[in-house]
């Protein structure tokens, strides 16, 4: 279990230096990827090699130096102690993902979120995964159920040749079908009316691919998987908030 970075560090760094230190970090494979603060930063190599004395795994810590954004939801990050690299393999659920953290999203904090999902799909569905990155979801999915198939679209090359591999490590050929594409054209060309599961774990693009998501659907319907982040005062509801916009989209399916 990770330990929380003040507490690694309360025999090291003096009190008042803590608080400006980011709790939380994320270990990805034997990477771990850290926030510096404009007042830790002169403490980064001391937090990475504290981080290593703990993990022992741990090879490389790299700090995060810009935001999570663009079409392909990347940050960039600096090396702050050991090797110097950005791929590793990550292993969740009895599942080995191949990822280079620098060229492809991925979260390890989602872990829960797959195997729930997993948990859901039904003995022979047809699964569309409309922004797979380097296929966790659908490599999870068709793991720990009896899909008959996903389709794992992205439209990130790196993130596609990482999913190649992971069908490879995973020996699921013939389950995950890597895509290469936007989601909203490969659906229109290639997948209408294909699938009983749609997932969209994007929430910048979710409202806007919604339709393509109904379109994947089967005529007789099925569950699509929409991500979002929504902000709401104390008086409102968020999820109610979300299915008022669900519903303005008018994109022909029930709640």
């Amino acid at each position: 279990m990770k330990r929380r970075l003040r507490t690694i560090l309360s025999e090291t760094l003096p009190p008042k230096e803590i608080t400006c230190v980011y709790n939380s970090y994320d270990i990805v494979g034997d990477i771990a990827i850290i926030r510096l603060a404009d007042a830790s930063k002169k403490y980064g190599q001391i937090i990475a090699e504290a981080i290593m004395k703990v993990h022992k795994n741990v090879r490389t810590v790299l700090a995060q130096t810009s935001p999570i954004g663009g079409d392909f939801r990347l940050r960039k990050l600096g090396l702050t102690a050991g090797e110097n690299k950005t791929v590793a393999v990550h292993k969740e659920s009895g599942c080995s993902f191949s990822v280079d953290v620098e060229k492809c999203y991925f979260s390890p904090r989602l872990f829960y979120e797959r195997r729930r999902i997993a948990e859901q799909v039904g003995n022979g569905e047809v699964v569309v995964n409309m922004f797979a990155g380097v296929g966790c979801f659908s490599i999870v999915i068709a793991k720990h159920s009896n899909v008959k198939k996903i389709h794992s679209i992205d439209v990130n090359h790196a993130a596609i040749q990482h999913m190649q591999e992971n069908v490879r490590m995973n020996r699921v050929y013939g389950k995950v079908i890597p895509v290469r594409g936007d989601a909203k054209e490969v659906i229109e060309k290639r997948l209408r009316h294909i699938a009983d599961r749609v997932l969209m774990p994007l929430p910048e693009k979710v409202l806007k691919y919604l339709p393509y998501a109904a379109l994947a659907l089967k005529k007789a319907g099925g569950w699509v998987h929409y991500y979002v982040f929504e902000h709401a005062e104390k008086n409102e509801n968020p999820v109610e908030e979300v299915k008022l916009k669900v519903t303005e989209k008018k994109f022909g399916c029930s709640l």
